[in-house]
């Protein structure tokens, strides 16, 4: 089942709508848990450490499916028994539904889930999808699609490690001291002479060849 589904921006990680969640009514912080998860998928795209235009991420016993197009994601969230095949093709209806929508009107969003027009697109979308046994959805699942074998599958949980690992090395990089230079110091000072120093030696070098020529001419003189 379909029990999560988040449509967002690429570019700044912005969530623009949010499909109704059928994920533990009874629990809400369970389902917040998952929203929060793919919002931070969301946002592992908008720096560029999810690349894929498709891909699974599997977290517990279920299943994140994202496809990103345009600078568009669509992910959702379903059991990990749920079939691929129906959950990329409610993704793909929902990218056809997206882009009837001017680009522009998307752009100018600001504040996330403030897309609310597509939010009762996504719901009725999903009822198509409920039932795995319907002529349509079982028609679905026998077509032969090759592009389903070039799917990347990931775990959540090494996702969120490359991403623990990235910020430990960014605080070491900004904690670590500013390598002092032997000759100067400073490297700021190193840098200053490196761009002055040739153009010292010049000047000197003219300077001296000037001096010499006007001795050489006096002498000629006497």
């Amino acid at each position: 089942m379909v029990k999560l589904t988040i449509v967002g921006r690429v570019r700044d990680g912005l969530a623009l709508a949010e499909g109704p969640r059928y994920l533990n009514q009874e629990n809400e912080n369970f389902s917040s848990f998952y929203k929060q998860q793919a919002e931070f998928i969301l946002k592992e795209m908008s720096i560029g450490a999810l690349s894929p235009p498709k891909m699974i991420i599997r977290a517990d016993h279920h299943s994140f499916h994202y496809l990103m197009e345009n600078g568009i994601c669509f992910i959702t969230l379903c059991d990990s028994s749920y079939p691929k095949k129906l959950a990329f093709h409610f993704l793909q209806d929902l990218k056809e539904e997206f882009h009837k929508f001017d680009n522009s009107l998307i752009d100018k969003i600001t504040r996330p889930y403030s897309f609310v027009k597509f939010e009762s697109i996504i719901g009725n979308i999903r009822k198509l999808y409920i039932d795995t046994r319907t002529q349509a959805n079982l028609s679905k699942l026998n077509a032969k699609r090759r592009q389903d074998l070039d799917i990347v599958i990931e775990d959540m949980s090494q996702i969120v490690e490359r991403r623990r690992n990235s910020e430990i090395y960014e605080r070491m990089l900004m904690s670590s001291p500013e390598p002092v230079s032997s000759i100067w110091g400073s490297r700021r000072l190193e840098v200053i002479a490196l761009k002055w120093t040739p153009i010292t030696i010049f000047v000197f070098v003219a300077a001296v060849l000037i001096w010499a020529s006007l001795v050489l001419s006096d002498t000629l003189v006497i």
